[in-house]
């Protein structure tokens, strides 16, 4: 699983509920989101 990170690309997604969620929220709970990236 891939962990959020400040700044990251793509959407941030709730590991937990699957719904997107802010950049903030995910930078403040970093173990229960993910960042999704862009395809290449």
């Amino acid at each position: 699983m891939t962990v959020a990170k400040k700044g990251g690309s793509g959407k941030a997604r709730s590991a937990i509920t699957g719904k997107y969620v802010s950049k903030q929220y995910a930078a403040s709970h970093p173990k229960t989101t993910v960042v999704e990236g862009k395809k290449k």
